[in-house]
């Protein structure tokens, strides 16, 4: 049964991935500015209707918590729940496969231990991705392709690494904050430390290793100018956007993430 709880929780999740979709200028990605397809080849509102579809999926990865701890067996019941969950997404429109992958193992984790906070809840959820996934062959995609062909390490090899980019993602919002940022500005220094090191399978299908680099690159040099609050890394970001999407490369596999640190900053801060 969905407890109250469990759909608090659900919401919450949600809410940090719409707040990731409410944030601009994303390089590269659909934020705001696309009301309809464009650069991006997204609809910006498909997306903000389709992340509304994830809540019933992500209630009921919450209340999956009855077997107590990050058993084999509840990892495939929030896998035969993720899959039920993308299939209503792609109803409603579509998107979303990675927030669904993150925030999924986020929210069943957080719900194992509801007092958990930041790294005990990513070791949970790390945890949670170590059980191998005897249905996966089943579901080739193209970051699967890319991890076998680049070694990359995907969706899969970021959660069972305990998120990594989410603990760096966290470390930036925090940083830049202290420096006096605003909320815009550090949410989106914090998706630039995603993208300057993340080994984006998306971005390796669509513009290869080369490409992959560049925008790795580019993502850095925004942080180094001082990140987005500092004039020259405004400018620096204008530039990789137009860039980006001059060349529709599009850095979905670092939203996500970006979502995902959102969400345990809405938990520890109450935001």
């Amino acid at each position: 049964m969905i407890s109250r709880e469990d759909g608090k929780l659900a919401r919450t999740a949600v809410s940090a991935l719409l707040e990731q979709l409410a944030l601009a200028p994303q390089p590269g990605l659909p934020d705001p500015r696309d009301l309809a397809v464009r650069a991006t080849g997204r609809d910006h509102r498909a997306l903000l209707w389709s992340a509304q579809a994830l809540v019933p999926g992500l209630a009921a990865m919450a209340a999956a918590r009855r077997t107590g701890a990050p058993t084999p067996a509840l990892c495939a019941e929030l896998r035969a729940i993720g899959r039920c969950t993308e299939h209503t997404v792609n109803l409603a429109g579509g998107g979303h496969q990675g927030a669904l992958w993150t925030l999924g193992l986020l929210t069943a984790a957080t719900a194992l231990g509801p007092s958990a906070q930041g790294t005990r809840i990513t070791d949970t959820a790390k945890q949670l991705a170590a059980h191998r996934d005897h249905s996966a062959f089943r579901h080739p995609s193209h970051g699967s392709a890319m991890a076998a062909t680049y070694g990359a390490a995907g969706a899969r090899g970021e959660a069972r690494a305990g998120f990594p980019h989410i603990r760096r993602a966290l470390t930036a919002l925090r940083t830049a904050r202290t420096a006096g940022a605003t909320e815009s500005q550090a949410r989106l220094d914090a998706l630039l430390t995603v993208m300057a090191t993340l080994q984006d399978t998306e971005l390796l299908y669509t513009a290869g290793p080369a490409g992959l680099r560049q925008v790795q690159t580019g993502a850095r040099t925004v942080l180094e100018a001082g990140g987005t609050a500092a004039l020259a890394g405004a400018e620096a970001l204008t530039a990789l956007d137009a860039d980006l999407r001059a060349r529709s490369w599009s850095p979905r596999g670092s939203t996500g993430l970006l979502a995902g640190a959102l969400f345990l900053d809405a938990l520890t801060s109450g935001r």
